[in-house]
């Protein structure tokens, strides 16, 4: 099997052959911004959407990255071609490039772009008819005063703390609160909860990343469905009052919640309008890649 090609300084190079300095400062400092990104049938899901977001979080820390949106466009659909995957995880990354020992961001003069395809499957197949176990953990999510959670960066510790600690409690997601006590989102995903017909989630200012897959359900909610579509704050007890509880994001997609801090939620089962939104995303997802798209 051949090795799997990765773009990274400029050119494509073989998996054993990707190397970055040990002075660049995404290495030395997670100074940069970055993507996870999904395939299917060979087609980028919601590319524009993912770049958008890349220039925004690149905007906020000052980061230009050194070629046009298109241009980086047709690199990420370059990654698949290359690898030859229908269906793959694409990580797209910006670091600041190659500085001293530092802080100083000016001595970096060419940012670094890295471009990884791969199959991933972030959740066991499962968990998606069974439902998944989740915590809430003592790590608060960043203030955005700090370091704004909308800026996708490659400083990710924030996160990885969460997840240490969800991974000591036996489970494999944490959510994660603000500072002010209400539900923000998880490690690596966005939350939601379905009560009496409404289907709600925190808003942006609750410190969340805009996900790609979490702005899709929203639509899909919106457009697809009877359910109203609320963003609201809320306190981690109004989750372990829901109906049901699901979890969106690129890797994970749409994925049930069934226990929280080892009590169930709801009937402790999948429900019925996550199963739903589980199908109408996965229509949303056929619809958009079909090779006719």
């Amino acid at each position: 099997m051949a090795e799997i090609q990765i773009y990274i300084d400029g050119k494509w190079v073989p998996k054993s052959e990707a190397k970055v300095s040990v002075f660049d400062h995404g290495l030395l400092y997670g100074d940069g911004v970055f993507e996870g990104i999904r395939a299917y049938n060979g087609q980028i899901f919601r590319l524009s959407q993912h770049l958008d977001r890349l220039w925004k979080s690149a905007a906020k820390i000052e980061l230009k990255i050194p070629v046009a949106q298109n241009q980086l466009a047709n690199l990420v659909k370059e990654s698949i071609r290359r690898n030859n995957f229908s269906d793959a995880y694409i990580r797209l990354l910006v670091s600041r490039g190659v500085g001293d020992l530092g802080l100083d961001p000016n001595k970096c003069p060419v940012p670094n772009i890295i471009i990884i395809s791969d199959k991933l499957a972030l959740y066991p197949a499962n968990f998606y008819e069974n439902g998944l176990e989740s915590a809430i953990v003592s790590v608060r999510r960043n203030i955005t005063e700090a370091l704004d959670p909308a800026i996708k960066s490659m400083n990710y510790l924030n996160m990885i703390l969460a997840k240490i600690e969800a991974l000591k409690k036996g489970v494999p997601e944490a959510i994660m609160l603000n500072a002010q006590g209400h539900v923000a989102e998880c490690s690596g995903d966005n939350v939601f909860y379905v009560k009496d017909q409404a289907v709600i989630t925190p808003p942006v200012s609750a410190g969340v990343l805009e996900g790609v897959t979490r702005a899709a359900v929203m639509e899909i909610v919106k457009t697809k469905t009877s359910f109203k579509l609320r963003e609201a704050l809320f306190k981690p007890e109004e989750l372990l009052k829901a109906d049901e509880v699901f979890f969106t994001g690129t890797a994970a997609e749409v994925i049930p919640v069934t226990r929280i801090d080892h009590k169930p939620i709801g009937s402790g089962k999948p429900g019925p309008a996550t199963r739903t939104l589980i199908n109408l995303f996965k229509d949303l997802i056929r619809k958009e890649t079909s090779p006719s798209v």
